[in-house]
């Protein structure tokens, strides 16, 4: 789903709403790229969709499970309350003071997540043409953004690759069973 405003439109697309509220509420598949700020309660229930907004309001990725969420712009208060899986990417710390650290945790992008980044910002680019994104990607800084994720979530990835660093490429859930007894 690509949702820009009007070509005719004479305003800011990144500092005025153009999704409304409950955008994706639910979502299990597919991907989004939003040229412009979402309303309240944008990815509630998320379980498998990757987005890209450039803001939303309050609530946002509420009680997320899965997917990919990259907000470059404003939250709203209370964002990721809830949230068990999946991962939120922010841009600015000043976009991060609205984060529910009850269940997640606030982390810097590694080399990995750096690429993920850039990647979705790319696709939006592409899709939406957005002039705000091509700004923050020219000037890219790995340090202006934050990873948010789910600390039981961040838990299980850590050990995953570990498995596989002991030469277990593909998980065989009776040796990684095995293996997170001694965990």
């Amino acid at each position: 789903i690509i949702v820009n405003p009007p070509q005719e439109s004479v305003f800011e697309a990144a500092s005025n709403v153009i999704i409304g509220n409950v955008a994706f509420y639910g979502a299990t598949s597919g991907t989004a790229y939003i040229n412009g700020l979402a309303g309240e309660r944008f990815c509630v229930r998320n379980s498998g969709m990757t987005a890209v907004v450039e803001g939303l309001g309050d609530h946002g990725c509420e009680y997320m499970t899965g997917g990919e969420v990259l907000v470059l712009g404003p939250t709203g208060r209370n964002f990721a309350a809830g949230m068990s899986g999946g991962i939120a990417y922010i841009y600015k710390e000043e976009n991060i003071k609205n984060v529910n650290k009850e269940l997640v945790s606030i982390v810097p992008l590694d080399n990995e997540d750096e690429k993920i980044v850039k990647e979705m910002m790319k696709k939006h680019i592409k899709y939406t043409s957005s002039i705000y994104v091509k700004n923050i990607l020219s000037s890219f800084n790995k340090e202006d953004f934050f990873k948010i994720i789910p600390n039981d979530f961040a838990q299980i990835t850590s050990y995953i690759k570990e498995f596989r660093l002991l030469n277990h490429p593909q998980p065989d859930l009776a040796a990684f069973n095995k293996f997170m007894e001694v965990k």
